[in-house]
This record gives structure tokens, sequence and C-alpha cells, in this order.
């Protein structure tokens, strides 16, 4: 059960865990009433949450059968890496990198090269990203950051499980690391970049076949 403090929030953490542990899946109808029975909280902050989620692409209003989880679709995939590329070059181009910055992120970088699955592959290439975006001074874009990278969960998911597509992924983050460290900015925000069209670039030939 929830404590009715920012249910709204909670609410929406909640469906996005779901989401997240795959026990929510695209295509699937969220059922209002069972939520609601489930949570012991009244439809009003499940109605608010649902319209953040909505308002964030990652779920959509169908007439006739209420919420769902949107299907995946290549021209959003274009639409979605080229945005989160675009404001995460951005947040780069305005942080001052520290040492400990630095530091954070070869640790991050070695479990993303130690997961064992492809669930935990994803979890680390996102947390890789939020410390890269961390220092950047905008709230606002942080957070619409934070709802895109939800949305690209599921496109990562269900098609980045080969091997030899992380390598190439794997060495392009060391490749960010190393320009930081030596106060490349431009060469960073390149390669930062070709970290994400390698990605699109992948899911697009996934989502065609």
């Amino acid at each position: 059960m929830l404590v009715k403090v920012n249910l709204r929030d909670q609410v929406r953490d909640y469906l996005l865990s779901q989401m997240i542990t795959g026990n929510l899946k695209t295509g699937k109808t969220i059922n209002l009433a069972a939520l609601s029975r489930d949570l012991d909280v009244s439809v009003t902050p499940i109605r608010e949450a649902l319209a953040q989620l909505q308002q964030a692409h990652i779920i959509k209003a169908v007439p006739n059968r209420g919420f769902i989880i949107a299907e995946l679709d290549v021209k959003e995939a274009e639409d979605l890496y080229g945005l989160v590329a675009n404001l995460e070059v951005m947040a780069i181009e305005n942080t001052e990198f520290t040492q400990d910055d630095i530091e954070q992120l070869k640790m991050q970088q070695e479990v993303f090269e130690n997961a064992k699955d492809a669930i935990s592959r994803i979890q680390a290439d996102l947390e890789f990203h939020r410390l890269l975006t961390k220092g950047y001074e905008n709230d606002l874009a942080l957070q619409i950051l934070n709802d895109l990278k939800t949305r690209i969960f599921f496109y990562e998911r269900a098609f980045t499980n080969d091997d030899s597509f992380y390598n190439k992924s794997d060495n392009q983050h060391e490749s960010i690391i190393a320009a930081i460290a030596d106060n490349n900015v431009p060469t960073a925000s390149l390669l930062l970049k070709m970290n994400w069209m390698l990605i699109l670039n992948y899911i697009q030939k996934k989502l065609t076949e």
C-alpha cells in the first residue's frame, strides 16, 4: 500500500518500475480499477500519473481502450534518440567536469562492462549517461531527459541484446571519458552523439527487418 503523500508521483514511479521490470509491456492496457485496488488509492492520482506519462510519450490514450503503453515505431525512435543525443550534448557542453566526476564515469563504465544480462547492461548504460549529464544546472532539461530515457528503455530491452553491439558502445564510452579527462569537450560531444546514433541505427534495422 502506498503512503498517501504525493500520490501522483508515487503512482508514476510505481508504473515506471512495472514497465522496467517487464510487468507492463508495450500494447498492454493499464487497468485503472485494478491499480486502484492494488495500491489502495483513488483513481484521481492514477489518472494524474497517467497524464504525466502520456505527456512524456511513454503511454498513449486510445479510444474505447483507455491508456496503453505505446507500440514501438521507427519514426518515434528517430525522434527520441535524436532529441536525447542533442540534449545530452547540450548538457555536457555546459558542465564543468571534476576529477571526481571522471572517476564516477570510469567506475560506472566498469559496471557496464561487467553486466551479466541485457537488462543489467541497459540499466548500466543509462546510468552512465545520467552521470554524464548530472552536472548540467537545468532541472527542466534533466527531467525531460529522464522521461525520454524511460521510453528508450522499451526500445533497448526489445532489441539491444547483441554482445557485439555492446562492445562497440563500450569502446565509445571509454573514448568519451578520455575526451572529458583531456578537457576536449567538442570531441566528447561528437563521440556522445555517435554513441546514440549507433544505438538508433541498430534499432532502425531491427524495426524494419
